[in-house]
């Protein structure tokens, strides 16, 4: 199975959505289908804070990932943060997270990116376990919180 990525364009809002509103629904993110078209048109469209791939197939993707970028004294300059990422229930444990995961940091470093960051359930010891294979390690010093605005 292939783990191919495809930048999502505009022309792919519908697939997109799909799967958005499928991983919103399993894990529970109270969302409106409006909020999550305003919020995913913009990154089909090429604003640059971020972007969306289909992961394998184009016309039926096995998933998706949204990418959005920042800037870190830290790191050194760009950072992105893998805002979202879902595989389609059927496909899950062949192991196509875990080559996107592993293939999308090469990608981002020859773009100029200097840091991947994702965030992760503390229950989900599978996600952790994913993303640990992928190369991801937990900041014991730090703690991510947010401030809805």
């Amino acid at each position: 199975m292939s783990a191919a990525l495809h930048l999502a364009k505009p022309d792919d809002l519908e697939r997109v959505l799909a799967l958005v509103t499928a991983f919103h629904a399993e894990e529970g993110l109270d969302s409106t289908d409006e909020a999550r078209r305003a919020a995913l048109l913009p990154l089909l469209e090429g604003i640059p804070h971020g972007c969306a791939y289909l992961i394998g197939p184009a016309r039926a993707p096995l998933g998706y990932v949204v990418i959005t970028f920042g800037w870190s004294l830290e790191f050194g300059g760009m950072d992105a943060f893998v805002d979202e990422i879902y595989i389609r229930p059927a496909v899950r444990g062949r192991g196509i997270a875990t080559e996107v995961l592993i293939s999308l940091p090469k990608a981002l470093s020859k773009a100029g990116v200097k840091a991947l960051h994702l965030e992760v359930d503390r229950e989900n010891e599978i996600a952790q376990r994913l993303y640990a294979r992928a190369g991801f390690k937990l900041r014991d010093r730090y703690v991510l919180m947010s401030r809805a605005l």
